[in-house]
């Protein structure tokens, strides 16, 4: 559990670095312009961050059924070097996924307007601004996107499906509920980061008359809301996290 955690820590402080770059840029310094290489190298690690996420919260879910499901045997089946194993195949999945994404656009030619939407480089934002053919760059990364998060939150779903199988024949009520109970945190760091991202699809597709801010405000929000809240989140619901933070801050204190 706590090597899974440490994976969420990994891509949400990985968001973090790649975002306020530009962000912190605009507010800060009014520095608006970006190179098209930087621009390039930053949505790759956006996009490779957030799918690294969904990976690992597959993973997780996985993790969660093998722990309810087969409690006795979850050490052996989940052992050091098949969570390492997990790990260097989330990254080669991001990479192999996200690269020919990124090699498209650079064959791009942009001879329009080169203002972006939002303060960091956004795929579709920056597809907007060619004036070259971008069908066979879109259904990439549309493919590239569906192959990856659309595809772990069906396999997500599915574990929470078996999940609550194997609850339900559960005999005890407070086995149930403490079963049920290891899920919480689970679930909610699932439902932080796909929600944010559902509402981005969705204002982008279908939300073209809405004004530019709320764009702007979504897109913001589906990056920054899950780096934000997993903490928190885990910080509350494991108690050998929350006591260190306790330990933390009592350490200040005095």
């Amino acid at each position: 559990m706590y090597y899974f955690l440490s994976m969420l820590s990994t891509t949400d402080l990985g968001l973090s670095i790649s975002i306020p770059v530009t962000m912190l840029g605009i507010f800060w310094f009014d520095v608006r312009e970006i190179s098209f290489n930087a621009c390039l190298s930053q949505m790759f690690f956006i996009k490779l961050f957030t799918v690294m996420e969904s990976s690992v919260l597959l993973a997780m879910a996985f993790g969660r059924f093998v722990a309810i499901s087969n409690p006795l045997r979850y050490a052996t089946i989940l052992t050091d070097s098949k969570i390492a194993q997990i790990g260097v195949a989330i990254v080669i999945r991001g990479t192999l996924r996200l690269t020919p994404m990124v090699a498209l656009l650079k064959r791009l030619s942009f001879c329009h307007s080169h203002v972006l939407h939002h303060s960091y480089c956004f795929h579709p934002d920056v597809m907007k601004l060619s004036c070259t053919e971008t069908r066979i760059s879109n259904a990439v990364g549309l493919t590239a996107m569906i192959s990856t998060v659309g595809v772990d939150s069906i396999l997500i779903l599915l574990s929470y499906i078996l999940i609550i199988k194997t609850v339900l024949s559960i005999a005890s009520p407070e086995e149930k509920k403490k079963a049920f109970s290891t899920c919480i945190s689970h679930i909610g760091a699932v439902a932080i980061f796909c929600l944010p991202l559902i509402s981005l699809s969705f204002v982008h597709r279908f939300g073209k008359q809405a004004p530019a801010y709320v764009h702007t405000m979504i897109a913001n929000t589906y990056l920054l809301i899950s780096p934000v809240m997993n903490p928190n989140i885990y910080s509350v619901k494991t108690k050998q996290i929350r006591r260190a933070v306790i330990k933390i801050l009592h350490s200040k204190d005095t």
